[in-house]
């Protein structure tokens, strides 16, 4: 698998080519994903780290499914995908979450299942809220879990779970050690 640095240039040259082949403007993209236009050009250069909130924003964007930003190819599955234990498709973000995507290959998804694992916060970190459209379910499998959300400090362990509307400004601390959950982000809309 590519390196952060690597797999950070290799994302933002697909965003910049999947914008360009949309037809819309560095202004266009970033107004609909609510970030200044500095922020998005930092993006699509590779100068600057994506949380997942900002590469789901992006997707649907472009209206493109996050795994053509992720690994340049698009879902092929509509049946049914199985992922082995350890496996799917992992994706480092920021330095402290690893995330494997548990569906990459689906296609026509509602929703987006994860194996998140957040490296433990130093005391008194302070990282950035960010919110995506749709709905978060987030199940804690191991270690303690506080989420900022909506400026409401919550803390989870093994075994905790919440729902939410993922508009709502949201970050992750992990506490005592490392923590791994799973994260279902469901997008706006979805119907079966």
């Amino acid at each position: 698998m590519a390196g952060n640095a690597e797999q950070l240039g290799l994302i933002a040259l697909r965003i910049k080519d999947l914008r360009d082949i949309a037809g819309l403007t560095t202004a266009q993209v970033a107004e609909t994903t609510g970030i200044s236009l500095s922020e998005y050009e930092a993006y699509e250069t590779g100068t600057r780290d994506f949380s997942f909130s900002h590469l789901f924003n992006i997707a649907e964007a472009l209206g493109v499914d996050i795994s053509d930003l992720l690994t340049g190819e698009s879902p092929k599955l509509h049946g049914y995908v199985l992922t082995r234990a350890g496996q799917g498709l992992q994706f480092n973000r920021r330095e402290q979450y690893v995330y494997h995507h548990l569906a990459y290959n689906f296609q026509g998804k509602l929703a987006e299942p994860f194996i998140v694992t957040v490296a433990q916060d130093a005391p008194g970190a302070e990282k950035q809220a960010h919110s995506h459209e749709g709905q978060e379910f987030d199940y804690v499998l191991t270690g303690k879990l506080k989420i900022v959300l909506g400026g409401n400090e919550l803390y989870l362990q093994a075994g905790d779970s919440i729902y939410y509307n993922s508009s709502l400004p949201h970050v992750m601390y992990a506490l005592e050690g490392d923590c791994r959950f799973i994260a279902v982000v469901v997008k706006e809309g979805a119907k079966a």
